[in-house]
């Protein structure tokens, strides 16, 4: 073959080929990877610029045809035709699970048949988190273990922690793998010693996922904190005077709150109360009712003592300001004046008069209204009878009348008699003046 006949040859085979490819670059589709929540919808599109007279088609990871065309192969109503032309094939699938997770196909018979992946990849929406440790209270100075759990996220979620305001670094975090093999289950754990304080804060636990798009998941508990009780005795009156009723309340504070009151006065060796009632009541007070009262509020969690010095006053002196309410003495330099101790009202045995009460009987109330009305009735009488006499005094007088005159000197009754009668015949003219 001569030599020009060979280079048109090799110019027609370059040709060709460079046809060929061409050809295969617009006959080829296009994909794009999608991330979905399960529970959404995804969107799948494949397109193509020479379909060459052929039709577009889309298979699921287990190469089940899904549409060929606007033709529907696989009986699914979650998935739908969203738009069928030569160079385009769109659809959708909603309600999307987990199993919906994988490479998704699309094809175009040409030939040679081409083809091009979409990714599908799902996210596990983590559940509600879920705190553990709290159920029983925690006293005071102990070290609170709690534990917050969330299950179902995919990719595993991130977990964090609060203490009202502020945050709380974890001890160490768990993943565990759920049992469909495609979820999975955080743990995390935190530590901190509790105090007073703490009875009734709130522990926050959040996760975190890119399936929940910038919202967040969280759980709120509240801490039970047990702690020791206190207690001062407030008056009622403020200022007491004899003679008055007065009510002395043993206010007890605490988690649990106090429930048993036992009611001394020092220097007697008789307690004068013991009861969940926490007032002493003095219906009629008298001067020896003064002196320093000791009320003893005890809880689960120990006892307290507060003190209060009565001081009695006449009912004709001004209130005084020094009447006041005193904590118990303290045990030691360090220790405040109001001080709680351990030990239970369970472990003190009370005389057998407990229920003795510092003040007097009813009766001597009674006694003393009578008197009073007695005066009263008295002092009345008294007043009504000089009264009376005064008014006596103020009209009382003589008078002289001329009747008899004449019988001072008669010798004997007759004369007198008739003597009388002429004297007062002769004084018929006369007026009579009383004075």
């Amino acid at each position: 073959m001569p030599p020009p006949a060979l280079g048109f040859l090799l110019l027609l085979a370059c040709f060709g080929a460079a046809r060929g490819n061409l050809s295969r670059d617009e006959s080829q589709p296009t994909t794009s990877d999608e991330t979905v929540v399960a529970g959404g919808t995804v969107v799948l599109k494949c397109q193509v610029e020479d379909p060459d007279d052929s039709s577009l088609q889309w298979s699921n990871p287990a190469q089940q045809t899904l549409y060929f065309g606007e033709k529907r192969a696989l009986r699914d109503n979650r998935i739908q035709l969203e738009r069928s032309t030569p160079n385009e094939l769109t659809i959708s699938i909603s309600d999307v699970v987990l199993s919906d997770e994988g490479e998704y196909t699309c094809s175009i018979f040409t030939m040679p048949v081409r083809t091009a992946k979409a990714l599908v990849t799902v996210l596990g929406i983590p559940q509600k988190p879920q705190i553990f440790g709290h159920e029983q209270p925690i006293d005071e100075e102990k070290i609170a273990r709690l534990t917050c759990r969330s299950s179902g996220s995919k990719p595993a979620a991130q977990l964090r922690w609060k203490k009202g305001n502020k945050e709380l670094k974890d001890e160490g975090t768990e993943v565990v793998e759920d049992p469909n093999g495609k979820t999975f289950t955080v743990s995390s754990r935190v530590e901190f010693r509790v105090t007073k304080e703490d009875n009734e804060a709130e522990v926050t636990c959040t996760v975190d996922h890119e399936s929940l798009q910038n919202s967040e998941r969280s759980t709120t508990q509240k801490l039970q904190v047990h702690y020791k009780p206190t207690a001062k005795i407030e008056p009622h009156p403020q200022y007491p005077r004899e003679g008055e009723k007065l009510q002395l309340q043993c206010d007890g504070q605490g988690n649990p709150i106090p429930q048993e009151f036992l009611w001394e006065k020092e220097g007697s060796d008789v307690p004068l109360q013991l009861s969940s009632d926490s007032v002493l009541i003095f219906p009629f007070l008298n001067k020896s009712d003064s002196g320093t009262y000791v009320c003893t509020a005890t809880s689960s969690m120990g006892s307290v003592v507060a003190k209060y010095n009565l001081d009695v006053s006449d009912l004709s002196q001004l209130p005084t300001p020094h009447v006041h309410s005193t904590p118990a003495p303290p045990p030691g330099p360090s220790q405040p004046i109001s001080h709680a101790s351990m030990a239970t009202a369970s472990s003190f045995t009370p005389a057998p008069i407990q229920d003795a009460s510092p003040v007097p009987s009813t009766s001597s109330t009674y006694h003393a209204v009578i008197g009073g009305v007695v005066a009263v009735i008295v002092f009345l009488l008294l007043s009504l009878l000089i009264v009376l006499g005064h008014y006596l005094i103020r009209h009382k007088g003589t008078y002289l009348t001329h009747e008899a005159k004449g019988s001072d000197d008669a010798p004997d009754a007759d004369t007198a008699i008739i003597n009388a009668e002429g004297g007062q015949a002769s004084s018929d003219d006369k007026k009579e003046y009383f004075i």
